[in-house]
């Protein structure tokens, strides 16, 4: 079954995305491309209308060096943590919120999504001479309130659905 979102809908959505992508592009020269994705939020145990941000760079830096840099400075352009992250940072995914938008930011390597978007950023960055790709993605959505212990309920109003509801998906969660 398709379902099929009207333009203006879509739009909104993709605005979450508009700062992360902004700064891969313009701060990072990463190739990017965003488009809308459905996040199913562990944070609150909701489905979440969002947006995904899948983007690719090269860099002479080892990778390591190269996501600690990347936050660093999604940091100095005004980004700040979340009050309660509850991200994984063992596995380099990094929740972040700028202007009322909570974004997961996951670094990788190596074609980890299989999507179309991902095969096209990794086309527009090619690696040269000791150089080396490497990849972000951001599942964006609207700032969440900080959840009290003891269990997730939804924020009033908020036009999410408990995960496993039902509700469509287009592959989001907690990572990419």
């Amino acid at each position: 079954m398709l379902v099929v979102a009207p333009a203006c809908a879509v739009a909104q959505v993709e605005a979450h995305c508009v700062e992360a992508h902004r700064f891969m592009v313009e701060a990072r020269g990463m190739a990017a491309v965003t488009e809308p994705d459905t996040i199913d939020d562990w944070r609150t145990d909701l489905t979440v209308a969002g947006c995904r941000v899948t983007a690719a760079g090269v860099t002479a830096r080892t990778a390591r060096d190269e996501a600690i840099g990347f936050f660093a400075e999604l940091r100095e352009d005004g980004w700040s943590r979340t009050p309660d992250p509850q991200d994984a940072p063992n596995e380099a995914s990094l929740r972040f919120r700028r202007d009322g938008v909570d974004c997961l930011f996951s670094f990788y390597s190596g074609g980890l999504l299989g999507t179309e978007a991902e095969a096209i950023v990794d086309d527009a960055r090619v690696p040269g001479p000791g150089e080396r790709r490497y990849n972000f993605a951001a599942q964006c959505m609207p700032a969440a309130p900080a959840m009290p212990t003891g269990g997730a309920s939804a924020p009033t109003g908020s036009g999410a659905t408990p995960a496993g509801s039902g509700a469509p998906s287009t592959g989001g969660g907690s990572a990419p």
